[in-house]
């Protein structure tokens, strides 16, 4: 029932899941320096480093990178804040356990400054996104959502910080359902098992 984290810096959703009470057990990071590996160590659980700049491409890497994930046996593996772009390869050695959390509606706003994006569009609504991570960048099968509002005055930090509070509650549920076996994918798309809402409308805090 273990779960590995991958991140590259301070690991606020990472947290989010160890205070949760998600079995983890281990947190790898490519970046030396990343905060979360010092929480992650007060927490009691095991860390390592896979730095990125050590490898000639990205595949070898990424092959790497998943030797150190398999020492551990997850049933899970878990991107939290993981600034690298995995390759066909990789997604496909974790095929169908691999979970990641995008923050913003998807398919809206894909990829970088999804805040500062929402704004630009003038959205009355954003959010944040937890999906099964495909070879297609951030447009895996969908496991919950959480909708917040966009108020007058937010800039991106503001906007962002709402989203990030959401993202601490949905990103647990998400792995305690996949770790309970309630997940089921069909046709691209995710069924959880019982009457649990897959999406949560969040504070106008």
């Amino acid at each position: 029932m273990s779960v590995v984290i991958l991140i590259s810096g301070r690991g606020s959703n990472m947290q989010a899941l160890l205070e949760a009470g998600v079995p983890v057990s281990a947190v790898l990071s490519n970046r030396a320096g990343a905060r979360g590996l010092e929480i992650a160590a007060r927490y009691g659980v095991s860390t390592a480093v896979v730095e990125h700049p050590a490898y000639a491409s990205r595949e070898a890497f990424d092959a790497a990178l998943g030797d150190a994930v398999e020492r551990f046996a997850p049933r899970l593996v878990v991107l939290a804040g993981f600034m690298r772009v995995l390759t066909a390869g990789f997604v496909a050695r974790f095929d169908g356990r691999l979970l990641n959390i995008h923050p913003s509606l998807l398919p809206a706003f894909p990829g970088l400054h999804t805040h500062e994006r929402a704004l630009e569009a003038g959205v009355k609504v954003h959010g944040c996104t937890v999906h099964f991570v495909t070879a297609d960048l951030d447009h895996g099968p969908i496991v919950i959502q959480a909708a917040v509002p966009v108020l007058p005055g937010d800039d991106a930090d503001v906007l962002g910080a709402r989203v990030l509070a959401q993202e601490h509650v949905v990103y647990p549920r998400a792995v305690r359902w996949f770790l309970d076996g309630r997940l089921d994918i069909a046709d691209g798309r995710v069924r959880v098992k019982g009457n649990d809402a897959q999406l949560v409308l969040g504070s106008h805090a």
